[in-house]
């Protein structure tokens, strides 16, 4: 990797509710791992997303708990804002898609593409719910797949055999939100021209060489039928369309999945407005050698392999049917698109609607967020679909992190403390001493090369191995036993304290509390880990609302072994990580038991 910045962008949390442990499996917490890298890389790195709030769930969500709209995303938007700030997820900027700076971003957009000759209206037949006369948008809308047979196919794909549909395709069509059959009425629409885009995105597809093979081979599927795509809905929340004759029509919206892609530009340049240097933003969006990394579950491959790379083609004036650099210059496309298979519960996937649910909060009040997240690193959904289990929580909770890694330090460190105070001086090594330490540095380019290409389980393996070999080393070399040796003891002391912090290191992406906390017992002061921080900002014209930012750039955490220097005080170790009743796994906590039939 050549380039010096890095660009992450995480799919958007939808604000219709509080999060779950299945989203930030998804999005969260392997974007937070790879952003963490990079900036102990020495990468400059901007991660950014918010809450997604436009859309007809939202509306609805808002009609059954008796609020309006507005409050409603409010309401969920600092949920899921303390949520992940809880999570310990490093944003440069968190923030959401009802800010005056989104909408004028958006609106950018479409005239650029409008312009173009990338967005066209043209009358179309949209789904209506009869009871109400909202629309209904196409994921709201289920039934059979035309094409495949597939009863669950959705309104805009089917994820059985992939193809792209329309509501009005499917067979037996019904609406997810109260099982009624949707009325589909003639309407005027602009869409996304996306066949004038298809041979220009599948000639830049083609390039995409080291992407998950179950991305490329989806995306270069949907290439082959790519019809154009309606990027306005019949709703009255959302963005307005900014022409004349569609603005100031109450119930003319920007759709909401055109809107959130765009989130991500727009969160850079509300970012860079922030830190006060407005233009800031180009450096990761017009610069050919950045990284842009995007992180989504896998039902949201083709919006960032296929649709936001059309509409950044299209802004370019680099589509078919050629046209201008639109507001914001050239725009360079995805480097990477990471996407993770779901995170599962008994078989299903995880949905707040049927019950199947581990809220994030939840999990977070009681059992913290490392564990949550080395659980997601090591055995989460990053190559297929993973069912989570409470048995397999406690067992990796007990037996990885509490009698492995936590038993690792609190031994290491409490011998030193007890016997020397300080981090003691060591003599000369034996072949013994050498090869922990050699391994534990030669770790260092094997787990960096993991995550530099994302992947996770990979790297927080080798560390557990490297863990593993120093718990080994200690049993072999026994110093407990070295009273009359001081001299050997603190030499064997020295260098599993020395492999306690390569390993802590190692470690600071997957679990930045952790590695805070043995950081300091190790005698470092100060912030090892940077962790985001909730603020409260404001715009012209606009209400407050939270925010994720943080000082990262003064962290010290460095993915570089870090030579500890004999006589630096240690502190008495506390437990990091608390073994868990293996009841747990056979209940689940009381507020997420496991049902039995």
């Amino acid at each position: 990797m050549t380039s010096s910045r890095v660009l992450t962008a995480v799919a958007w949390p939808y604000a219709n509710g509080p999060r779950h442990i299945g989203h930030v499996s998804g999005f969260g917490v392997p974007a937070d791992v790879y952003s963490r890298y990079m900036r102990m890389s020495g990468h400059d790195v901007l991660m950014v997303s918010g809450t997604d709030e436009h859309g007809t769930p939202i509306s609805v969500q808002a009609e059954n708990e008796g609020v309006p709209v507005r409050e409603l995303a409010d309401k969920y938007n600092r949920v899921i804002v303390e949520d992940l700030q809880g999570l310990g997820l490093s944003y440069d900027l968190f923030t959401r898609t009802t800010t005056l700076n989104h909408y004028r971003v958006t609106q950018q957009m479409f005239l650029s593409l409008h312009r173009n000759g990338y967005v066209v209206a043209k009358a179309a037949r949209g789904a209506i719910s009869p009871s109400t006369g909202r629309t209904l948008p196409d994921r709201y809308i289920e039934g059979t797949c035309p094409i495949c047979g597939y009863t669950g196919a959705r309104g805009d794909q089917c994820d059985n055999c992939g193809n792209q549909l329309d509501p009005i395709d499917l067979i037996d069509p019904r609406s997810r939100i109260n099982g009624e059959t949707p009325e589909f009425v003639e309407t005027e629409h602009f869409f996304l021209d996306l066949p004038a885009l298809a041979e220009s995105l599948s000639e830049w597809l083609k390039t995409r060489e080291d992407w998950r093979p179950n991305v490329i081979k989806f995306s270069q599927h949907l290439i082959d039928d790519l019809k154009p795509r309606a990027i306005t809905r019949d709703l009255d929340w959302g963005v307005p369309v900014p022409l004349e004759g569609w603005r100031d029509e109450p119930m003319k919206r920007l759709y909401v999945w055109f809107d959130a892609v765009i989130g991500y530009l727009s969160a850079s340049v509300e970012w860079a407005a922030r830190i006060g240097d407005p233009e800031a933003w180009k450096k990761w969006w017009q610069d050919p050698e950045t990284v842009a990394s995007y992180f989504m579950g896998k039902d949201n491959i083709v919006f960032h392999s296929v649709i936001w790379p059309g509409i950044l083609l299209g802004h370019n004036g680099q589509g078919d049917r050629g046209g201008e650099p639109g507001a914001f210059g050239i725009l360079e496309l995805p480097t990477e698109v990471v996407s993770s298979e779901y995170l599962t519960m008994s078989g299903s996937k995880f949905s707040s609607s049927r019950g199947h649910v581990i809220y994030v909060g939840d999990f977070l009040r009681e059992f913290g967020p490392d564990t949550l997240r080395y659980f997601i690193a090591v055995a989460g959904p990053e190559n297929q679909d993973t069912d989570f289990t409470w048995e397999e929580f406690v067992r990796r909770n007990n037996t990885e992190l509490a009698a492995q890694w936590g038993n690792l330090v609190n031994r290491a460190v409490s011998m030193a403390h007890k016997n020397v105070g300080a981090v003691p001086a060591p003599g000369e090594l034996a072949d013994v001493d050498r090869r922990i330490l050699d391994a534990s540095k030669a770790a260092f380019d094997t787990v960096g090369k993991a995550l530099s290409h994302s992947h996770f389980k990979q790297g927080i393996s080798e560390v557990m191995r490297i863990v593993g070999l120093a718990n080994q080393y200690l049993s072999e070399t026994e110093p407990w036993k070295l009273k009359d040796d001081p001299a050997r003891r603190d030499t064997i002391l020295w260098t599993v304290l020395q492999v306690v912090s390569d390993c802590n290191v190692m470690f600071t992406p997957f679990m930045p509390h952790a590695s805070q906390k043995i950081f300091e017992m190790l005698g470092g002061e100060g912030v090892w880990a940077a962790l985001p921080e909730i603020r409260t900002v404001s715009e012209e014209g606009g209400p407050d609302y939270p925010v994720l930012m943080g000082d990262y750039a003064s962290a010290q955490a460095v993915w570089a072994s870090q030579p500890l220097a004999a006589g630096i005080p240690l502190t008495k170790p506390e437990p990091l990580f608390t073994k868990l009743d293996d009841k747990l796994g056979e209940t689940g906590p009381d507020w997420a038991p496991i049902l039995h039939d």
